[in-house]
């Protein structure tokens, strides 16, 4: 009978442990990116930065870019990023490791910030945590993509898609015009592959025009990061810990026991109270379980 209960328990856990990845993260993201956003206004204002609202004219003449500045602290807003055709407007944090991510699209560190010379690069999730990148393959040559930063709005162009293996850092190599390139998982629900999409620089609206770089400006650093510092990166996350895990998982299954033991004791007109108010407290503990569970999980975008 006991047997029977554990294997109740765990099964109901499985169960819930799948929304939980497919939306409950969500929750979490959405939160983030309301104080990312808010972030973001303020350093806006700070910089006196007007947030531009219209797409930068083409003009037929190569883009101007913005002048090189030093990358904000990882985990705080970068800028903003809109997609029309995907229906994507988020705001993107510096870094992309695990709790960068869980925020938002994340700016890789070590290439050019977006509207700057060289190959700016940005990470996000396909399938959880608001799945900001979840449709990216249905984008086509030429589909504009809008990036806005305390330096102005910049258009990047789509150009070109391709799948390559998670270890190919080549896609974030530096590169001598103005480029830049999302990256994701694919397929959806698996970490087996990266979607790459390629989009080059063809407007910009710089918020302060008197000091541009020029169209052909230089990159900020000879090479993207390297495997070992992307691991590294990643490896520094301070959300994974198992001891915090089976803390969780410790006090899931004390409440299990708890209400089992207080429903036993219980006169059969105030059961039915200890069972809702035990499956309230335990819905809370679980949900604190999940997010403790799901960044030991094998890395996916």
């Amino acid at each position: 009978m006991a047997v029977g209960r554990v294997l109740l328990v765990l099964g109901v856990l499985i169960l819930l442990f799948i929304p939980y990845l497919l939306w409950g993260t969500g929750l979490m993201t959405a939160r983030s990116q309301s104080v990312l956003r808010a972030q973001f206004k303020a350093d806006q204002h700070r910089a006196g930065v007007t947030a531009v609202t219209t797409p930068p004219a083409k003009t037929g003449a190569p883009a101007t870019v913005a002048p090189s500045m030093p990358d904000p602290p990882v985990g705080s807003a970068v800028g903003t990023i809109d997609i029309p055709e995907i229906g994507l407007s988020m705001v993107v944090v510096e870094g992309t490791g695990d709790s960068q991510l869980q925020q938002g699209p994340g700016h890789y560190v070590n290439t050019p910030l977006p509207g700057e010379a060289g190959n700016s690069a940005i990470a996000g999730h396909r399938t959880t945590y608001l799945h900001p990148f979840y449709n990216l393959n249905e984008l086509n040559t030429g589909s504009p993509v809008y990036i806005t930063t305390t330096q102005g709005k910049f258009q990047y162009d789509v150009v070109s898609s391709e799948s390559v293996s998670p270890n190919d850092v080549s896609v974030v190599d530096a590169t001598t015009s103005p480029e830049l390139t999302l990256t994701t998982c694919t397929p959806r629900y698996s970490a087996s592959q990266r979607l790459v999409v390629h989009a080059t620089l063809v407007a910009s609206a710089l918020a302060h025009p008197a000091t541009p770089a020029s169209g052909s400006g230089s990159a900020k650093s000879g090479k993207g990061p390297t495997s070992t510092e992307l691991r590294a990166e990643q490896a520094a996350t301070p959300t994974k810990s198992w001891a915090l895990a089976t803390l969780w998982g410790v006090a899931v299954a004390a409440i299990v026991i708890a209400v089992w033991v207080g429903a036993r004791r219980t006169r059969r007109g105030a059961r039915a109270l200890v069972v809702v108010g035990g499956l309230a407290v335990w819905l809370v503990v679980v949900f604190g379980f999940f997010q403790s569970v799901a960044p030991l999980l094998p890395a996916s975008y």
